[in-house]
């Protein structure tokens, strides 16, 4: 019986090791970032230590944000972490409300290297 089991368990993970393309590899570069994110902190980071934040698309990727902004701003990203910001609930004029959330990309660069926002 227990080989049985063994044989069909590896029967599975063969079946599970196939790569699928998933369709949010298809953006482009200039689909992928939405725009910059700029706020005080982010604005810190940048000058201090070449930090700079992005908003994205929910289906980015990392190595689709690291892409994408080797190809926009042509340098070259050492790091790319991204966070999920979550829907806040706020009360404006005696209505309460949603804010939405955003998924952000903190692309970390080379010392010598900056990238100019207009």
């Amino acid at each position: 019986m227990t080989e049985k089991k063994t044989k069909k368990t590896t029967a599975v993970t063969a079946v599970a090791t196939k790569e699928v393309k998933t369709s949010g590899e298809s953006l482009t570069g200039s689909l992928c970032i939405k725009r910059p994110r700029l706020t005080e902190k982010s604005g810190i980071q940048a000058e201090k230590s070449q930090v700079y934040t992005f908003e994205i698309t929910p289906k980015a990727t990392k190595t689709m944000v690291k892409k994408a902004i080797a190809e926009m701003y042509k340098v070259t990203p050492v790091k790319v972490n991204i966070t999920r910001l979550p829907n806040k609930n706020v009360f404006v004029r005696g209505r309460k409300g949603t804010k939405s959330g955003v998924k952000k990309a903190v692309v970390y660069l080379k010392k010598g290297d900056k990238i100019e926002f207009i």
